[in-house]
């Protein structure tokens, strides 16, 4: 028996790219998340009878969401919810779960790399029955619901035990709760060379993999430690906190900054990998040596055959357009198509469905494959140490070589967060209203070659994506691109990406803050960031 009860809209439920994201108390707030996930199901065709994957980070408020979504899903009929045991699920093995038992759809609850615990962000979002992030119309069409939403069905309150693996039954439904790392782990197993891979490690390898108390820490462990063999100690925060601990999942330079130290000292290890809240970013590092993530989907492409899942070559790859141009380089040399897209995976979802690319990453730390539809932060590091065992080099000797072969983008990301967002518009706007008279222009000593608001048609669908980052290129080889990401939850962020092909030996090696230091300054004056935010530095630099 399930009831139907009466509601109201609240304002500002639209998905972004990942979902639907905000502090923790706007959605504790009473018939929030049930308008939302209503919203939902009222728009995904053939929910009832079918199977729904469910799991989240394990931040704040994920147990107590996870009992409601569950009473929803038995009051719109769903035939069965498969739940990570003690509500927990990394992003991309809800994507995989999806794919391999042909469910309808699954709720992955996260704000991926914000912050959690009571002050913190909560998150929600829909991945469709390819396993990937909703697409734009689904998620149009959930926001048009949620603002005319009038009521929800949901089951009566019964308290699911969601930490005993085994099949329960609510209103009729059944949830099954499952080991959320064993599918997974299997998966992986069957893309790389784990023997070859236990062998890095007898010999002595040290690795060092940074969790950061959130959704990767027991994957991390059965695989990196119990699967290969890494001696224990090698992952470190590997239990999922509420609160992660009190820090940041972000796994980059600023926020993996224990990581990065004990890559620095002279007896540190020889690799070093970290992940995000939800399990789909990656960090990658050598001994005192960062691999900037644009690097690192150029170096997988460019040595993709030596990994057994790819050993028949590529279609083809995807990047982002803010991401570096160094796939692009490899691309060519191997002779197939290279796309770039907005930002987003489900991008990449509509490519790699069609058969168009086998990899693809973004420059904010995603990359992933054909294997699922969302980027995967441990399965980059599992090729990542694929690569390393079968090549028998360091991080280091593969990356310099990649650049000997292919030239290096130098790259930098600056991210000025929480800057006020009608400060963040009129910037933008501002941006766009110089794109025609900028073109031809020199600034400094640098020639405008082009500038625009990068703009996407679909390939596959035909649909089309807008405004997406302003770009200016200063000639062939240098590039300066801004854009507003949707990630954060307060204000606006403002994230600057800025790129030089070098191809000279002696500078290859370079710093790349030094290195691009004269386009660094270039684009703070053209963009008036100084004076439009009132920022002197931006606050996170990779």
């Amino acid at each position: 028996m399930t009831e139907t009860c009466r509601t109201q809209p609240f304002d500002g439920q639209r998905p972004g790219t990942s979902g639907l994201r905000k502090p923790v108390k706007t959605f504790m707030q009473p018939r929030y998340l049930e308008n939302f996930v209503q919203s939902v199901f009222d728009c995904v065709e053939g929910l009832r009878g079918a199977t729904l994957a469910l799991g989240g980070d394990g931040r704040y408020y994920n147990r107590e969401a996870i009992q409601t979504i569950l009473r929803l899903a038995a009051g719109n009929g769903v035939a069965r919810v498969i739940v990570g045991r003690g509500g927990l699920f990394s992003t991309p093995a809800v994507s995989a779960l999806i794919r391999q038992r042909q469910a309808i759809g699954g709720l992955i609850l996260s704000a991926s790399h914000n912050p959690g615990g009571p002050a913190g962000d909560f998150g929600i979002k829909f991945n469709s029955a390819n396993g990937g992030p909703a697409t734009e119309a689904l998620t149009e069409a959930i926001y048009a619901r949620s603002r005319t939403i009038d009521r929800y069905c949901i089951a009566p309150a019964c308290h699911i035990d969601i930490d005993t693996l085994g099949e329960q039954t609510l209103a009729g439904m059944t949830v099954e709760v499952i080991d959320p790392v064993e599918d997974y782990a299997r998966l992986m197993e069957s893309l790389f060379d784990f023997e070859r891979i236990r062998g890095l490690f007898r010999g002595g390898f040290r690795m060092r993999f940074d969790a950061m108390h959130a959704i990767t820490g027991p994957y991390a462990h059965t695989i990196f430690e119990r699967m290969l063999g890494a001696p224990a100690g090698t992952v470190i925060h590997g239990t999922p906190l509420a609160d992660f601990g009190g820090g940041h999942p972000d796994p980059n330079l600023t926020h993996a900054a224990e990581l990065v130290r004990q890559l620095g000292r002279p007896e540190g290890p020889d690799f070093g990998a970290a992940s995000d809240g939800d399990g789909d970013r990656n960090m990658i590092m050598g001994h005192g040596c960062f691999v900037t993530p644009s690097d690192s989907l150029a170096i997988l492409a460019a040595n993709a055959t030596r990994v057994p899942a790819y050993r028949d070559g590529l279609r083809g790859v995807a990047r982002s357009m803010p991401t570096s141009r160094a796939v692009d380089r490899v691309a060519h040399k191997l002779d197939i198509p290279c796309y770039e897209t907005p930002t987003g995976w489900k991008f990449f979802g509509n490519l790699l469905d069609a058969g168009r690319i086998t990899l693809c990453g973004e420059e904010s730390f995603g990359t992933g494959s054909d294997h699922v539809r969302e980027k995967d932060g441990l399965w980059a590091v599992l090729f990542w140490l694929n690569l390393l065992a079968v090549r028998g080099q360091s991080v280091a000797e593969i990356v310099n070589e990649h650049w000997l072969r292919f030239g290096r983008d130098v790259y930098t990301r600056h991210d000025y967060e929480g800057i006020d967002s009608d400060a963040a518009g009129t910037l933008m706007a501002r941006l766009r209203d110089r794109l025609s008279t900028l073109i031809g222009q020199t600034i400094g000593r640098h020639a405008v070659s082009g500038a625009d608001d990068f703009a996407y048609t679909d390939p596959v669908d035909g649909s089309h994506a807008a405004a997406q980052g302003v770009r200016l290129l200063l000639g062939d080889e240098a590039r300066i691109v801004y854009r507003l990401s949707g990630t954060g939850t307060q204000g606006a962020t403002l994230r600057l990406y800025i790129e030089r092909l070098e191809t000279r030996r002696e500078y290859l090696q370079a710093d790349a803050q030094k290195q691009l230091a004269d386009l660094i300054a270039l684009a703070g004056e053209i963009a008036d960031i100084r004076g439009l935010t009132g920022r002197d530095a931006p606050d996170v630099i990779t």
